[in-house]
């Protein structure tokens, strides 16, 4: 069989993440890390006292990179990318300090950092189509109001999906995201399950289901994060929430 040249894999290769893009990986790694701690909370023997470190330190270290790739970007000053970029280098802080502390506690401070993560997300969308309109990303055009909200929704960790006596249903925050909604998006390849990765309704019962954006529903929520059309409730405010006692004092100690 005849290699193509070696020329030619450069345009095979996927250009590389946007720093929005980065944001919304990075809310579903402290999605997957906050499931891995609730597994471990729930467990019949207490978890060993570092076996969140490894991965809280990776996460602060991938905090700080995308707050790397925006700064690279070299947009222009404004309060709001300043404010966005300062939240980053909190929630690196907190959960590279997460490490050296209990399970619950670490737990409680990085409660709040996917929808962080999107937030920033959606301020950055909204500072990158006003300042270089010319080159945001076109809307994907696939999805609904319905469907953009559910995929913000996603991003953020709110949603999670089980099955009981052949009837499957989904768990979800304000707004809710359907089951019917949660369809469509895996079909267009945008969503999917990661099975038994998220704590039970109730004491018990059995881990149920989270749902997380594939690499192209990373993509098409970036499109869409900021755009109008899908409502104010497509993706959270950009106003901080308070942090958690925990996450306070730990802020006080350092």
């Amino acid at each position: 069989m005849t290699k193509p040249p070696a020329e030619s894999l450069l345009f095979d290769m996927a250009p590389p993440p946007t720093p929005l893009e980065r944001l919304l990986h990075l809310a579903d790694q402290y999605t997957q890390h906050n499931d891995a701690l609730d597994l471990l909370l729930r467990a019949s023997d207490p978890p060993a006292p570092d076996a969140h470190a490894a991965s809280a330190q990776r996460l602060a270290t991938d905090t700080l990179s995308a707050v790397k790739a925006i700064q690279d970007e070299r947009h222009y000053e404004s309060v709001e990318l300043t404010e966005t970029v300062t939240r980053l280098k909190q929630l690196a802080f907190l959960t590279g300090a997460s490490a050296d502390l209990s399970a619950g506690t670490a737990r409680e401070l990085t409660a709040l950092a996917p929808e962080a993560a999107v937030s920033c997300a959606v301020t950055l969308a909204a500072e990158t189509r006003r300042r270089r309109w010319a080159t945001a990303p076109a809307p994907d055009d696939r999805l609904n109001a319905v469907q953009r909200t559910a995929l913000a929704e996603i991003a953020c960790g709110h949603v999670v999906a089980s099955s009981s006596l052949g009837r499957e249903f989904t768990r979800s925050r304000e707004p809710k995201v359907l089951m019917s909604t949660l369809r469509s998006l895996e079909a267009k390849g945008l969503a999917e399950r990661t099975a038994r990765s998220a704590h039970a309704a109730y004491v018990g019962g059995p881990p149920l289901d989270r749902v997380r954006l594939t690499s192209a529903g990373i993509t098409a929520l970036a499109s869409v994060i900021d755009a109008p059309a899908a409502g104010p409730s497509t993706a959270p405010g950009t106003t901080p929430r308070p942090l958690p006692a925990a996450a306070q004092a730990a802020t006080r100690s350092r």
